[in-house]
């Protein structure tokens, strides 16, 4: 069972979005300007619509912090809609949109009218979860882990490999100059260039994200129960982001084409412990990190809402009828980087939590230092060949 809980609601253009967050340990430094940074790039990048420029996304915590820091009392936050037209929904839509929840929405509960399933199935849902995402990603910035999300792939553009030996400083650093949240900057101008080719013909684009996150502990999740294996639960989670259709966990589409002997690493000795000689497995062997850190990408087929609209059927009079355009994104990739940053953070606190206790911040530092000094040690290493 998981230690963290967390339940999100309100609706796209509802009075605002609410999130609660339960199971968070006391004593974790925390203030509503720790959530800024992650929020503000979830509303950025090239190819957004006019919806970010409306919205402030500022959180408000109500609840859970005592003196500066979380009190292990559920937290609370509060994101208002600046875009708060609750009157667009008194009229009936029925003309379910192709590649949205409209329809299965609409047969699910019985409506008749795709308004209730458009409110909530909208990615505005994402802006709560980048809020709750980023409480826990403090919390392990504070244990010495970092996340970093960046775009890989771009509407057919892809960028190079990163160098294995990147550190998350340099990652950030060259995300951060990018329009699209691209390292590369050579492939940063291309994936521009194609998002403004897609803006003049009316249509979307999808892509791939890369997540690494560096310095997990050893052992986190576990084989025991299937549930519980830390992959499954980040998968379960990646797949969670609209718009994701695939989740890939290290370098699995590569190594999937090879023969079995080379897609391994090759457990050696290094300084005082153990590492690998590679990192194709992403960090995670049976479901349990490995010390390695942690790689995993996930694809995005372009998004639904097309400035040409689809052809649909209108549920009420069976009819054939042009789908109907609702202001939208070209693309949302720089935005779904620190999306899947934030879900994956919720996900890893989940994991720290369960197995190093989840009372009090102070006492989890103190177990994890215990347990990674009764990790094996080999202080003398063998003299070079």
């Amino acid at each position: 069972m998981s230690v963290l809980r967390y339940l999100t609601a309100g609706e796209s253009h509802g009075p605002m979005l609410v999130g609660v967050l339960d199971g968070l340990p006391a004593g974790i430094p925390l203030s509503e300007a720790d959530l800024l940074p992650r929020m503000r790039r979830r509303q950025g990048g090239y190819g957004r619509g006019k919806r970010m420029s409306l919205e402030a996304d500022t959180p408000q915590i109500v609840s859970g912090l005592w003196q500066g820091a979380t009190s292990g009392s559920p937290l609370a936050v509060l994101v208002e809609n600046k875009s708060n037209r609750q009157d667009r929904t008194q009229k009936r839509r029925t003309v379910p949109r192709a590649g949205h929840a409209d329809l299965p929405g609409i047969l699910k509960y019985g409506f008749d009218d795709a308004n209730p399933v458009i409110e909530r199935a909208s990615a505005r849902e994402t802006t709560m979860r980048v809020a709750l995402g980023a409480v826990t990603a403090r919390f392990l910035e504070l244990l010495g882990v970092r996340l970093c999300g960046h775009v890989i792939a771009f509407g057919g553009v892809e960028a190079p490999p990163l160098p294995v030996d990147l550190e998350a400083d340099a990652l950030e650093a060259a995300r951060d100059g990018s329009e699209v949240a691209c390292c590369d900057p050579a492939a940063s101008q291309r994936m521009v260039a194609r998002v403004d080719e897609a803006r003049e013909r009316g249509e979307t684009l999808g892509g791939r994200i890369e997540l690494v996150v560096w310095d997990l502990p050893p052992g986190l999740g576990t084989y025991a129960q299937w549930d519980r294996r830390l992959d499954a639960r980040l998968s379960q989670a990646m797949m969670s982001i609209p718009s994701v259709k695939e989740v890939e966990l290290g370098d699995a589409l590569a190594v999937a084409r090879e023969f079995g002997r080379s897609a391994h690493d090759v457990i050696v000795r290094d300084h005082a412990g153990l590492t690998r000689s590679s990192n194709r497995a992403g960090g995670l062997e049976g479901g349990i990190t490995n010390g390695m850190p942690l790689v995993l990408r996930i694809t995005l087929k372009p998004i639904s809402t097309q400035r040409k609209p689809l052809p649909s059927v209108d549920i009420d009079s069976g009819e054939t009828v042009e789908g109907r355009y609702i202001r939208s994104d070209v693309a949302v990739l720089p935005a779904a980087a620190v999306i899947a940053e934030s879900l994956a953070a919720l996900v890893l606190a989940d994991a720290v939590l369960e197995k190093f206790g989840a009372d009090r911040f102070g006492d989890i530092q103190v177990a994890i230092a215990s347990y990674l000094a009764r990790l094996p040690q080999y202080p003398a290493m063998d003299p070079a060949p």
